[in-house]
C-alpha cells in the first residue's frame, strides 16, 4: 500500500491485476482510486490486456510474478519500465529456514553458509532481479548481500523500506494516542500464520519462553494475533496457562497499544518485522532476536535483542514489571521512524530513482548485459513453458457455465 500510495503521489494511474484468488482481507482498492483486475496464468489473454493498458510502468510482486509474467511484458510493451518488488529475499529465508531445520544455532542460522544460500531458488531469484531494470529491497541487509556475495550491480537495486510518517512527538507517534505503562497490561505476539516464521516463534514462546515469564509473573497473559491461525494454532489457546490465541485482529495498532511487551522470537526469515514497526509506533517496548532486528534498528532502540530463550525470558519479564526499563524503550519508540523509515523521505528517493531510470532506459539496460542475456535465454524457456501449457490448457474439457 505504501508503494501504491507513493505512485500516486508521483500522479501515477495504477493498475492492479493479480491471478490470485480474492482475500477476505484484502484491501479495499476502489476506495483508493485504484482499478483491479483478475487475469489469468498462462495465458494470451494477458497480452490482449497489456497491449490495451500499455503501462509505462510494470511493478512484479515478488519474483514469481516476474518469472511468469516478465517475457509478456517484455514481448508486448519492450519500452515499460520493469520494477520487481522482491518484498524479502526468499533465497535467504529459504536458506535460512533450512538451517533452522538443520538444527543450527541461530548465529549460524543469521549468518547462513554459501552452501545453503546458494540453493536453486536463489538462482531463479537473482536471475529475476538481473532481468528487471529496477529492484526494490526493503532491508539494508539484503542490499549488502547482494552486492557483495552474489555480486549483484548495485545501479539495479534500490533501498525502500516500510515507509511511515514521522513521528511528530510522544502523543503524536501513532495512530492512537499512546498509553502509559500503568494502563497497559499483557503481553502480545502478532503475525500472520501463514508465514512460516511466525507460526514457529508461536510454538516456541509455547514451550519454551512463556512458561519461563509466566512463572515470574502468573497474573500476566500472552495474547496471540494473526490471520489465517490454523487449527494446530487454536488448540495451543489454554485459558489456565494465559496462552490465549486471538485470531485475526480487526487493528493491529489497538491491539499492539494496549499491550506493554511486544514478543517476536523470530529464529528464521528475512526483510524486515512490521510487527516492529507498529510496535515502536504505538510506544511498545519489544523483545526480539538478532533475525528480528536485522536492518531494523540504528541509533534508535526499541526493543531488547536475545538469542538466548532464558535471557529473552528475562528480558520480557523485566520490560513488564520494572516501569522505569519500560520507559527507557519507549522514549526510543518515538525517534525510530524519523530515523530510519521517514515516509517522506524514502518516497521522493523512490520517485526520482524512477524518474532517472526511466530518462536512461536505453543506456541502463545496455550497462546490465547480464540481465539482457538472461532475458535472451532463460525468458525462451519459461515462454515455451507458459505457451506449452496454455495449448495443453485449450485441449481440455471446458467448465459447464
Amino acid at each position: 500500500m505504501q508503494l501504491l500510495e507513493s505512485f500516486q503521489a508521483a500522479n501515477y494511474t495504477i493498475t492492479y491485476a493479480s491471478p490470485a484468488e480474492l482475500s477476505p482481507h484484502a484491501e479495499d482498492l476502489a476506495s483508493y482510486g485504484i482499478a483491479s483486475n483478475a487475469i489469468e496464468l498462462n495465458s494470451e489473454s494477458f497480452d490482449h490486456y497489456l497491449a490495451e493498458l500499455t503501462p509505462d510502468a510494470v511493478l512484479f510482486d515478488r519474483f514469481m510474478m516476474e518469472e511468469q509474467f516478465g517475457w509478456r511484458v517484455e514481448k508486448v510493451c519492450p519500452d515499460a519500465l520493469r520494477i520487481l518488488d522482491t518484498e524479502d529475499l526468499h533465497c535467504l529465508r529459504h536458506a535460512r529456514h533450512q538451517a533452522f531445520k538443520n538444527k543450527a544455532s541461530l548465529k549460524d542460522t543469521l549468518n547462513v553458509s554459501q552452501r545453503l544460500l546458494f540453493n536453486d531458488l536463489a538462482k531463479r531469484e537473482i536471475a529475476s532481479i538481473l532481468r528487471c531494470d529496477l529492484s526494490l529491497m526493503i532491508s539494508q541487509a539484503e542490499m549488502t548481500l547482494l552486492t557483495q556475495t552474489f555480486n549483484v550491480p548495485e545501479q539495479i537495486i534500490h533501498y525502500v523500506p516500510f515507509m511511515r510518517t514521522s513521528v511528530k512527538g510522544a502523543q503524536d507517534s501513532s495512530p492512537l494516542a499512546l498509553t502509559p505503562f500503568a494502563e497497559r497490561k499483557h503481553f502480545i505476539s502478532i503475525g500472520n500464520f501463514r508465514h512460516e516464521p511466525n507460526w514457529d516463534a508461536v510454538r516456541f514462546l509455547k514451550e519454551a519462553i512463556w512458561p519461563a515469564i509466566r512463572q515470574q509473573l502468573p497474573e500476566a497473559e500472552l495474547h496471540i494475533y494473526g490471520a489465517y491461525p490454523p487449527k494446530k494454532a487454536t488448540q495451543l489457546h489454554n485459558e489456565k496457562q494465559r496462552f490465549l490465541v486471538k485470531g485475526w485482529a480487526v487493528n493491529a495498532f489497538e491491539v499492539v497499544s494496549k499491550a506493554r511487551v511486544l514478543l517476536a522470537p523470530l529464529r528464521f526469515g528475512a526483510g524486515l518485522k512490521g510487527k516492529l514497526i507498529d510496535a515502536a509506533e504505538c510506544g511498545t517496548p519489544a523483545v526480539t532476536t538478532s533475525i528480528g532486528a536485522e536492518g531494523m534498528y540504528g541509533n534508535a532502540l526499541p526493543a531488547r535483542i536475545s538469542d538466548d530463550k532464558d535471557e529473552f525470558a528475562k528480558a520480557a519479564i523485566e520490560l513488564y514489571s520494572k516501569e522505569e526499563s519500560w520507559q527507557s524503550l519507549h522514549q526510543e519508540c518515538s525517534l525510530l521512524i524519523p530515523e530510519r523509515f521517514e515516509l517522506d523521505l524514502h518516497q521522493q528517493r523512490l520517485i526520482d530513482r524512477i524518474t532517472l531510470l526511466e530518462n536512461e532506459l536505453e543506456q541502463e539496460r545496455q550497462n546490465n548485459f547480464t540481465g539482457s542475456m538472461l532475458r535472451h535465454h532463460s525468458m525462451k524457456s519459461t515462454q515455451y513453458m507458459a505457451q506449452w501449457i496454455e495449448a495443453k490448457n485449450k485441449l481440455l474439457p471446458q467448465p459447464q457455465k
